[in-house]
């Protein structure tokens, strides 16, 4: 592919945020269904998993060097840095959610809601004031090549917040299909939340949706749809410096303007799950695409979290 091919311009905002000389490289291959880098700027490396391989890899920006980060996983899948650059981790056949200490010990944050256990967590997001929020849909529990085929306990998927201080597990959108990936605005006055309910069926939803965070920062109200996927379906994502959104589809990167156009896709040679921002600038787009892990370097930076 000519470097060209990479960037399809679908509105001219679109154009000053990439170089036409960037190309989409390929760093790593060899996963089976590469899914929620994480990235850690104190070390310089992303940490992004392979669920099937109930594997977490980790690719090292300053040599190029990847290794096995952990084996098994629990078959994780989303994973994200907290405030104190501790790694949170969704993992399905663990059915929690799981933070890695400093001291590189393993704890459960959420693994219950009204005694019953979790479905499959699928993608966390940490809130300015220490609160966790994480989808869990069924797709661990579905069959056996992301997880461990198991009957739902709670019958429903939902998006929790969990509390820093109480460590109390509270659904706080229950109208979803099949909720996936989330994000805060810039502001955290918004959540955006994917729903790939179409995996479940022609007639069930294949958005992202907006809602309204309460001032107290613990509900959310609304949900209207942000927007429709044009290839697929959505799945992880993240917002830039602007506000704009960088989300995954089957054809690439698409990327929304925060007034929900499609503005333009960073093209991807395979289907893409998730992506983050990361570089010593935030300026590089990590991306997990089905077997392999790929980077491309933007003209803009990515929304800082810590």
């Amino acid at each position: 592919m000519a470097a060209a091919d990479y960037y399809e311009i679908l509105d001219p905002r679109f154009a000053r945020l990439f170089n036409g000389s960037a190309q989409v490289e390929k760093l790593f291959t060899g996963c089976r269904w590469a899914e929620g880098p994480a990235w850690f700027a104190a070390g310089r490396y992303v940490v992004w998993s392979d669920i099937p391989n109930n594997r977490m890899l980790r690719f090292d920006e300053t040599d190029g060097n990847v290794s096995v980060f952990r084996q098994p996983s629990g078959n994780s899948n989303g994973n994200t840095v907290d405030r104190q650059g501790r790694l949170v981790t969704c993992e399905h056949s663990g059915r929690r959610v799981s933070r890695t200490e400093h001291d590189g010990s393993v704890t459960t944050v959420a693994a219950k809601w009204k005694g019953k256990r979790l479905n499959s967590p699928n993608d966390a997001v940490v809130k300015s004031d220490g609160s966790i929020w994480f989808t869990d849909p069924t797709y661990g529990i579905d069959t056996d090549y992301e997880g461990d085929k198991a009957d739902s306990e709670i019958g429903a998927c939902h998006v929790y917040r969990v509390d820093p201080d109480s460590g109390e597990v509270e659904a706080v959108i229950t109208d979803m299909v099949r909720p996936n990936g989330l994000a805060f605005s810039l502001d955290e006055s918004l959540l955006y939340v994917v729903d790939t309910g179409r995996t479940h069926g022609a007639q069930n939803p294949a958005h992202m949706r907006v809602f309204n965070v309460g001032k107290h920062g613990k509900k959310v109200s609304g949900g209207k749809v942000f927007a429709d996927c044009t290839a697929g379906l959505f799945d992880g994502f993240r917002l830039d410096a602007d506000g704009r959104i960088w989300t995954s589809a089957f054809d690439g990167i698409h990327c929304y303007d925060p007034d929900g156009t499609l503005i333009g896709k960073v093209k991807v040679p395979e289907v893409t799950a998730n992506c983050v921002f990361g570089g010593a600038k935030l300026n590089c787009l990590y991306i997990a695409g089905t077997t392999s892990l790929y980077s491309v370097r933007l003209m803009v930076n990515g929304a800082k979290t810590y």
